[in-house]
């Protein structure tokens, strides 16, 4: 069956404010509460149906999302970080009695106990261009808590010595009588004894972590494999390679903040790298051929007769690979001429009697092109 419209399913207009949305809500949550009307599969569905269009329309990212495209834009979404129906039981207190969902599983595990994950660690791992531009793939030394063989990270020995919670009879919940406004209502809590596994420790381990936290701390040798293309600042993730919780759980991620080592001659610009090339006016008078830096080596370049500064010379291919892409920048090399700041009297005399020469008198022909325009041409 079809999803109906969830303005319709809460009774508001479109452009109802964020109070309106939730009073109408509320409404609804008090009228088809499931323990006031015990046996009603039709009072039940409209209660979950309410509370489904609450979670959408009262958060502002998935409210837009749905303004725009409608159920099909929420499609794969998830929570997506938004709200849950536990973070509705908690802002409805009044109604479910402020320990969670009294609903059981209506919603899809209830007051199940979520696996834990462990803290995340965070490294930074210098790279030289050269790294960047191909990718790499380098090994690190890291600190990290990792479940103990003994217990497999429980705490008991040999990981199975466990006994019924005596607290919660092995249910992992506590369950208590509260009163509401609509009378008094059944309400479930994670049990804080087991955490909500329903078990305890009934013999400790005896290997290296001792039964205390079911942890120990090593130094590993983790490979980090590298993409090409990354920047600055980019952080990567892996997964499982944080820190073990203690008592059992999974392990938090692993997260890699990229920082990048300045090169010495070539500096880098989204997937190109430039290059100041300073030669001397005789050079770029008569033209002449150089060797320049690259990222792969050195590559050999004309400099044609005649060359001005402020040229840009391109080498296609000779940039940084794209992230995650096909494409390849390039390397651009910027003429400078190098105007000597000493002269010997020789040098002098010869370039008094070149100074009236007429081709030493500046003439830009009309078609040669300013240094913004270059730079506008290169870079669309």
């Amino acid at each position: 069956m079809a999803k109906r419209d969830y303005y319709e399913v809460l009774g508001v207009n479109r452009s109802a404010a964020e109070d309106e949305i939730k009073k109408a809500y509320r409404k609804l949550a008090i009228k088809y509460h499931p323990d006031k009307n015990q046996g009603d599969k039709e009072a039940e569905e409209k209660f979950k149906e309410a509370a489904e269009a609450y979670e959408v329309l009262s958060n502002a990212d998935k409210k837009a999302r749905y303004d725009r495209h409608g159920h099909q834009g929420l499609e794969g979404y998830g929570n997506g970080g938004g709200m849950n129906m536990d973070d509705i039981f908690s802002q409805f207190s009044d109604i479910f009695g402020g320990g969670g969902s009294p609903f059981g599983d209506m919603f899809g595990g209830g007051g199940r106990q979520q696996m834990r994950k462990g803290t995340n660690l965070r490294i930074k791992l210098k790279l030289t261009l050269e790294e960047v531009a191909e990718g790499v793939e380098k090994k690190i030394k890291v600190k990290r808590f990792v479940a103990c063989e003994g217990c497999k990270g429980t705490g008991a020995k040999n990981g199975t010595a466990f006994k019924t919670c005596p607290t919660c009879n092995g249910t992992g919940q506590i369950r208590r009588v509260v009163n509401t406004m609509l009378g008094q209502m059944m309400s479930a809590t994670t049990c804080p004894t087991c955490n909500g596994a329903g078990k305890s420790v009934a013999e400790r381990c005896d290997s290296v972590c001792g039964g205390k936290d079911g942890i120990k701390q090593l130094e590993e040798v983790i490979s980090v494999k590298v993409p090409a293309g990354v920047e600055e600042g980019m952080q990567l993730s892996m997964g499982g390679k944080g820190n073990f919780p203690p008592g059992g759980g999974i392990a938090g991620d692993l997260l890699i903040a990229i920082e990048e080592e300045e090169h010495e001659s070539l500096k880098r610009e989204g997937k190109n790298v430039h290059y100041d090339l300073y030669i001397n006016f005789v050079d770029a008078a008569l033209g002449t051929v150089l060797d320049v830096p690259t990222i792969g080596g050195k590559a050999r370049i004309n400099v044609d007769a005649g060359t001005q500064s402020g040229k840009i010379l391109r080498l296609k291919g000779k940039g940084i690979k794209e992230l995650n892409g096909y494409g390849i920048g390039d390397q651009l090399i910027h003429v400078n001429i190098w105007t000597p700041k000493q002269l010997t009297k020789e040098e002098k005399s010869l370039l008094e009697k070149l100074k009236s020469s007429p081709n030493f008198s500046p003439n830009p022909e009309k078609s040669e092109k300013s240094f913004m325009e270059k730079m506008k041409e290169y870079f669309q």
